[in-house]
């Protein structure tokens, strides 16, 4: 390696390292090693999940082949994940064991989840609950399938109760997906569904009539919403609201709380109140340079970087990962060659196509929203244009 290679690791293979790997595939640079560590060698699009969930596709339908991907770009792969890493040492350890070096480093891990308390509950009880959390999304496949499993073995004529704590769009969409499978995979059991959400309105950052077209679906699903109810920890029989109440359910969807990857803790990097990498305008992270993070693991507070308006962090949701994508790119180049980073400007407005389960879905910008068969079949259009973008065989 000539003295002027610079080691570049990107740490997570989410969406916008696709578009880091696609740029430098488009226009490589012999100057840059680039090193990418992934738990998998594929990586879940979370726009498809709900549509796996509801069994229009397959689960590698909804997946970046990461491995050629990394080909394409001529970079290494390695699959295991990141367990620590030194800003000072530049060095990163892997689960493996194995020690990397890096010059300039990028984090786009996606979050976790902070699950529910389960103090008093024994896992082989009876009547506990099926515990069913959203993330991490790379293992989703596990639990979703364990759960079908089960599902398989309940008795005929039987009622169960599909508690989601969680009132955004991801909350949402999720139970009514959830619903439908669970109705076509076992319709001689009667399925009733009940969503749980802290705050007193659902989809609280959305317009009014994207709103009522979200609770007109989730009515028509036999969903019964619960606003101003925080879930708190599962217990036997059911969940145990923060006020000590209880909602009775059979299997709990945990689609809240989203918090950063446990392994960052023991980093020197700084990190907000719920564990996410602080980032300044150009993702880098704040006070570390060289550092980058993208993503839901990146904490880009629009109150610091935006009109007055903006006073709360962005929320975790895959777009904003895709829209960082290029721009983290280019950053990554040009901090390898010690040049002028740029701004990234969060879109004031995004479009959200949340599936209702029932081959229908609602379009969401703003106050505007609208929904149809139509706008779930565009929903899968995009969908799948953006998966064949990182896939083979690739266009040029």
């Amino acid at each position: 390696m000539t003295p002027s290679m610079k080691d570049l690791v990107l740490i997570g293979a989410g969406h916008a390292h696709a578009f880091v790997l696609e740029a430098f595939a488009q226009h490589p640079d012999p100057s840059i090693a680039i090193t990418v560590v992934s738990d998998s060698a594929l990586s879940a699009y979370s726009g498809s999940v709900p549509a796996w969930l509801a069994g229009e596709c397959t689960l590698r339908e909804t997946q970046i082949d990461v491995a050629a991907l990394s080909q394409r770009a001529g970079a290494r792969l390695i699959t295991s994940p990141a367990m620590a890493l030194d800003p000072t040492k530049r060095q990163l350890t892997l689960a493996n064991g194995e020690a990397i070096h890096f010059d300039v480093a990028s984090f786009n891990v996606g979050s976790t989840l902070r699950l529910p308390e389960q103090s008093f509950l024994d896992k082989h009880d009876e009547q506990s609950p099926y515990l069913l959390a959203m993330r991490p999304l790379s293992s989703l496949h596990y639990r979703w399938q364990a759960l079908r499993e089960k599902v398989d073995q309940l008795p005929r004529g039987s009622t169960q109760r599909v508690v989601s704590v969680g009132g955004g769009a991801a909350g949402c969409e999720t139970l009514m997906s959830v619903l439908a499978q669970l109705r076509q995979q076992r319709s001689d059991i009667t399925w009733q569904g009940a969503l749980v959400s802290a705050s007193t309105t659902l989809l609280p950052d959305a317009g009014r009539l994207p709103r009522w077209l979200t609770q007109r679906a989730l009515r028509r699903a036999g969903i019964t919403v619960l606003p101003s109810v925080r879930g708190q920890a599962l217990t036997a029989g059911g969940v145990q609201t923060s006020k000590g109440e209880l909602i009775d359910a059979d299997i709990v969807l945990w689609a809240t709380g989203a918090v950063g990857q446990p392994w960052l803790q023991d980093t020197a990097l700084p990190l907000n109140q719920r564990g996410f990498i602080q980032v300044n305008k150009t993702l880098e992270v704040a006070g570390q340079p060289g550092l980058f993070a993208a993503g839901d693991c990146a904490a880009f507070n629009q109150s610091l970087h935006s009109s007055p308006r903006f006073s709360s962090p962005l929320p975790k949701a895959g777009v904003y990962a895709v829209r960082q994508g290029p721009v983290l790119a280019e950053n990554l180049r040009a901090a390898c060659h010690s040049e002028t980073l740029i701004n990234w400007k969060p879109p004031k407005r995004v479009l959200a196509l949340i599936g209702t389960g029932d081959g229908h879905a609602i379009a969401s910008r703003g106050a505007i929203g609208f929904s149809g068969r139509w706008v779930w079949e565009w929903k899968k259009r995009i969908d799948a244009r953006f998966i064949a973008r990182f896939n083979p065989p690739f266009k040029h």
